[in-house]
């Protein structure tokens, strides 16, 4: 009630709309609803320092799929001293003549520790060869070596999960059009986002080669449907709780994530073969 009342007085003072009132009021819903999912973030953190364990989460997905905004809700509540979170630039002259995965290695996490790679070495699979940022060798290269690269990394005890953000080509182009209007947000806006409409479909087969070549048993892919960005968030939270083998403490809460957002990345493959065939094309 209390927090009504202040919501109303909010409104009042700055002359604020019911429809605005209303999407203020949805936002501070959904961030509560969000709020014990992080608390147990924080139970999850204490078990890996107390354990000594490492975890690599990944957030692969296309521009404008809602990555940036889950990793803030993640590490929202997060002790600070126990994680990171990486977004690697364009790769220096010296990265050029380095192992591929050098960079990405020397941002891994310590014992106790957690790296958030926005955006990580699967850029090698999705945008580089779209792009033409990388040689048809190199791109050769990475898809023979990197289930071989995270099934080690796996067996060395490191706990990875694979997140992929999968947003609709609609939604992509409304977010693309809300970021050229807000002054706050046009920063995000580049000449690649805009041209990544253009080269949809390009991106949809090096998705599906993506997934069908490096979803494993050891390192499987979690997909998020992410048109709805609140229940992407939460269950993407969901996704990277239940990928830890810690006692939980809130048992009250629901952990089972949404069958319409989250999809395992067999199934994900499965509705593309589908999709393919349905376009005349070859399952392989």
């Amino acid at each position: 009630m209390t927090n009504v009342r202040c919501f109303d007085a909010l409104a009042e003072k700055n002359d604020l709309s019911d429809e605005k009132i209303k999407k203020i009021l949805v936002k501070y819903q959904q961030e509560q609803e969000l709020k014990p999912f992080q608390a147990e973030l924080i139970h999850l953190q204490t078990y890996l320092e107390e354990t000594g364990k490492r975890m690599i989460i990944l957030f692969e997905g296309r521009d404008a799929a809602g990555k940036g905004g889950t990793i803030r809700r993640v590490s929202r509540y997060m002790n600070e001293k126990h994680y990171r979170i990486i977004a690697l630039g364009k790769p220096t002259e010296e990265q050029r003549g380095q192992w591929f995965f050098q960079k990405y290695v020397s941002q891994f996490p310590h014992g106790g520790e957690i790296a958030m790679f926005d955006r990580s070495w699967y850029n090698r699979a999705m945008v580089e060869p779209v792009f033409g940022f990388c040689s048809d060798q190199e791109y050769k290269n990475f898809m023979k070596g990197v289930v071989g690269f995270e099934k080690d990394l796996v067996r060395q005890g490191t706990i990875l999960v694979k997140i992929y953000f999968s947003v609709t080509k609609d939604v992509q182009q409304k977010r693309f059009d809300r970021r050229k209007d807000d002054p706050l947000r046009q920063w995000k806006l580049s000449e690649v986002d805009v041209m990544a409409q253009e080269r949809w479909d390009d991106f949809d087969k090096v998705k599906y080669e993506m997934l069908r070549r490096t979803h494993t048993a050891a390192a499987p892919w979690t997909v998020i449907r992410s048109t709805n960005k609140h229940l992407a968030r939460l269950n993407a939270i969901k996704s990277i709780l239940n990928a830890v083998d810690y006692e939980k403490i809130n048992r009250e809460l629901n952990y089972i994530p949404d069958d319409d957002v989250v999809v395992s990345g067999a199934r994900e493959i499965e509705l593309m073969q589908r999709e393919r065939l349905r376009k005349g094309q070859k399952r392989f």
